[in-house]
């Protein structure tokens, strides 16, 4: 079935039409930028006693226990407090924090990092809103949404911030987030991360601990690495891709799901260039499975990393996708496998994928 074919599917019968998400234009507020700053729906439960440890690799034990002091320390009363219950803005500047402020989950993938640093946020003894937890991009996206300034401002009066994939390919942005960090550090807030490698690097896709501290500089005393160790599960190749449906099978179940999206891939893409991507959150508000129609190898790098942008959000969300089209792990050129955005694309795939697997039962209904 082409897409004007869905297209007229459609028409015919509006009561149960799907939602289409090249219809959705959000608008989101600054201050729904920061509210949403916690883990996302597939980390809201783990905890450090849900992480199962590898008796083969002590590192993750030991993991768990350092992570388990760190947030019980950040109890009490905030640092830039004074000691009392409100912000002091305008009184001195407090002292400088004295010894490691922070802590770097290093590893490589597979080893459950964000789930460490999920269960970091949860068991940080404050109220949701004194502790953040993002991805590098969020968090770029939230200094561009706010200003530099009101970003400072704003996270300042948090105890914790997390911030997931530290992106150290983008050195722009890795040393806008550095003085950011820099400036949230001096207000008592505690930072934790973990982070991509450097693109070319030996080893890649194992430990990044010497590119994390040598890119933010000055902030490198504020941090202790933590090393855990464990098999990388991406070393062991990407999982096939489920093989796509048929643009009929598609739309059937489109139509027959409460909730789903129908969309042409090729016309997603085009209306991801017109939404930024601090809204694809947004734009799946609501939505409980996503389905494809003529899915394509993606035209260019900007669209790639939109929609790598997109995988990760609806991941997030655990919102299946259903497609008609290529598999999953076809949508990247060789070029684009190979190149310094590579380890972005993989993961996108891997996802993806994992959606694609998710959305098998809705065939068939």
């Amino acid at each position: 079935m082409s897409s004007s074919t869905a297209a007229s599917g459609r028409q015919s019968i509006t009561e149960a039409a799907p939602l289409s998400l090249c219809a959705r234009e959000p608008r989101v507020p600054a201050d729904r930028l920061v509210a949403e700053m916690v883990p996302p729906p597939r980390f809201d439960s783990v905890r450090f006693d849900t992480y199962v440890p590898d008796p083969r690799q002590p590192s993750q034990t030991e993991a768990v226990s350092v992570l388990s002091a760190f947030a019980a320390g950040l109890g009490g009363a905030h640092p830039a407090d004074g000691g009392h219950g409100g912000r002091r803005w305008f009184s001195r500047k407090p002292a400088a924090p004295t010894g490691p402020r922070g802590v770097y989950l290093d590893g490589g993938y597979g080893v459950g990092k964000t789930h460490l640093l999920a269960s970091l946020w949860h068991a940080t003894p404050a109220m949701p809103g004194q502790k953040a937890f993002g991805t590098f991009v969020e968090l770029t996206n939230l200094v561009g949404a706010l200003g530099f300034q009101e970003t400072v401002r704003t996270l300042s009066g948090h105890r914790l911030l997390c911030i997931d994939e530290f992106e150290l390919d983008d050195p722009g942005d890795t040393v806008l987030v550095s003085s950011l960090l820099g400036k949230l550090v001096d207000a008592g807030v505690a930072l934790a991360a973990t982070s991509n490698t450097l693109p070319g690097k030996l080893g890649e896709g194992r430990f990044a601990a010497a590119d994390f501290l040598r890119e933010i500089q000055g902030l490198s005393a504020r941090f202790r690495p933590l090393r855990i160790d464990g098999e990388d599960y991406r070393h062991r190749g990407l999982p096939a891709a489920p093989a796509p449906y048929s643009d009929e099978e598609v739309t059937r179940a489109a139509y027959a799901t409460e909730g789903a999206s129908l969309d042409d891939f090729p016309g997603l893409l085009e209306h991801l260039s017109r939404v930024h991507p601090s809204r694809y959150g947004a734009l799946t508000d609501g939505v409980r499975a996503v389905c494809l129609t003529n899915v394509s190898p993606v035209p260019d790098q900007s669209t790639a990393l939109r929609l790598v942008v997109l995988a990760d959000r609806l991941y997030d969300r655990e919102v299946p996708v259903l497609a008609s089209g290529l598999p999953f792990d076809r949508l990247f050129s060789e070029e684009m496998l190979n190149g310094g955005y590579r380890k972005k694309y993989f993961r996108a795939i891997s996802r993806l994928t994992a959606l694609a697997r998710d959305a098998k039962g809705l065939v068939g209904q």
